[in-house]
């Protein structure tokens, strides 16, 4: 079997989109497709696929703000997973934020999500002593 983590390009876009939705990543107030563009739009050069065979098996979003990391929509399809494939995307784009000078990543994970906690703790992150804050631009505006 021939594995490789490359680059996203639009040929990929279905197969991401329902890698997404058998993972559980996509929530009603995230449109996927608009997702994929946005980071089209802002450093595509930080969106991965992990591809088998030439078939979208994963894939993984990094971005970078100039001051720390963040990992985004990072799924393997379930009958792939453990073994391995996870790992090597998060490596992957380790090894691309630190090549343009990242110094921590963050990601966050719904704290239902206890296989990704697992998964996250394993590769060696630890939970932080923060609170998580959003808020949705298209609902609500400070005035």
């Amino acid at each position: 079997m021939s594995f490789e983590i490359v680059r996203y390009d639009v040929r990929h876009q279905d197969a991401v989109v329902d890698l997404w939705e058998k993972c559980g990543l996509i929530i009603p107030q995230n449109d996927p497709v608009e997702d994929i563009q946005k980071k089209l739009d802002f450093q595509p050069d930080l969106f991965f696929v992990a591809l088998l065979d030439e078939r979208v098996i994963g894939s993984v979003m990094a971005g970078y703000d100039g001051h720390r990391g963040w990992l985004n929509y990072l799924a393997v399809l379930p009958p792939f997973q453990k073994r391995g494939y996870g790992r090597r995307l998060v490596k992957k784009a380790i090894v691309e934020l630190k090549r343009i000078g990242c110094l921590k990543l963050n990601l966050q994970v719904r704290r239902s999500n206890a296989s990704a906690v697992e998964f996250y703790r394993h590769l060696g992150f630890e939970e932080e002593d923060r609170i998580s804050f959003g808020m949705r631009f298209r609902r609500r505006i400070i005035e």
